[in-house]
């Protein structure tokens, strides 16, 4: 990979829970690592009930060369779920937050901005509802949030739990353009693009793709996704 690029992955890891039924944190880091990349933004990175304590936890992180950015506290790796981890010496952690996101479902975006080989870069992490109405909703409160950052550019990625290969939610974020849907759910068989990233304005995928190598067919319920971006 070229100095001047950047892979961002995306991966819900369903509570370190491989098909298995097997719950294996470094089964997870280990195809992590086959990805490559120096971003990445998690999905269902806490166990489910109070006080959510991390399904991938910090030392198993620590061991693999793993950073994660604060956002959970008392245990948890990341909040309602979410979480963004960094590797590399050519990346350096700015700031970061949160986003409520609207819903009958407790949900919630994260942020990070960094400094990274290809220049600052802020990064949001989602999980959005089951339900449309909640998706339209939600995409709307992120895209907000992304209008007021006119500091660096922006990109999104997460289980955005929408089967159909041009939802509607993209039409209410004309800023931001999704990366061509690949299957990513379910693992064993992909079928649907649940997976996603969008790119704001000053950034460029070169490739994109969903990583099919083993044990990521058995390690969570969905394939993680990745793109190289490049500024420009």
């Amino acid at each position: 990979m070229s100095e001047n690029t950047l892979r961002l992955a995306s991966y819900n890891i369903q509570k370190c829970i491989g098909l298995d039924l097997r719950r294996k944190p470094r089964r997870i880091l280990q195809v992590l690592d086959q990805i490559g990349a120096a971003l990445v933004v998690l999905q269902e990175a806490d166990k489910r009930l109070p006080p959510r304590p991390a399904a991938l936890p910090q030392f198993v992180l620590n061991e693999a060369g793993w950073q994660a950015v604060d956002l959970g506290g008392a245990g948890s790796l990341g909040w309602h779920g979410n979480a963004i981890l960094w590797k590399g010496q050519g990346v350096e952690l700015l700031d970061q937050g949160h986003i409520p996101l609207p819903g009958f479902e407790p949900r919630g975006a994260v942020w990070a901005s960094f400094q990274t080989q290809i220049g600052p870069l802020r990064v949001v992490g989602a999980h959005l509802g089951l339900t449309a109405g909640a998706r339209r909703e939600q995409v709307q409160r992120i895209a907000q949030h992304t209008r007021d950052w006119a500091d660096m550019p922006t990109a999104w990625a997460g289980d955005f739990n929408d089967w159909a290969v041009k939802p509607s939610f993209c039409a209410l974020a004309p800023e931001m353009t999704f990366l061509p849907p690949k299957p990513s759910f379910p693992a064993i068989r992909p079928l649907a693009p649940l997976d996603r990233i969008a790119l704001g304005k000053g950034l460029t995928a070169t490739r994109s793709g969903v990583h099919l190598a083993q044990p990521a067919h058995i390690a969570s319920d969905h394939l993680p996704i990745w793109a190289d971006l490049v500024a420009g």
